[in-house]
């Protein structure tokens, strides 16, 4: 299997980055809305771990909005190729699965009531 490393030349230095932070943004504020939801449903209903959830999705989304100002700053860099690590993307991921699990906890429990 041989790697192919992907050519950037005649990208524009200006947009990219830019497009990046934005991406980061919406997904961090995604996370961060459905935080607030998760710990609306955990405090109405006395639901504790519902509650913790809502407060770790809260740092995540605060650690996917700094990864997005970082990646941004290493697009906007002209040192050549930067291509992303695949830790972050995973780690997001699974929050964003996270945050849906979350989601669909809290009409649950909102149902149950």
């Amino acid at each position: 299997m041989s790697s192919v490393v992907p050519s950037y030349e005649g990208r524009d230095p200006g947009l990219q980055p830019e497009r990046t932070a934005l991406s980061w943004s919406r997904t961090a504020l995604a996370i961060a809305v459905n935080a607030l939801l998760v710990l609306r449903s955990g405090f109405v209903s006395d639901q504790p771990l519902l509650a913790a959830l809502g407060v770790a999705l809260f740092a995540a989304a605060a650690a996917a909005a700094a990864y997005g100002v970082v990646r941004a700053r290493e697009l906007g860099h002209e040192g050549g190729v930067v291509m992303p690590s695949a830790w972050p993307l995973l780690a997001v991921a699974a929050v964003v699965l996270l945050a849906a699990v979350g989601g669909v906890a809290s009409i649950v429990v909102e149902a149950g009531r």
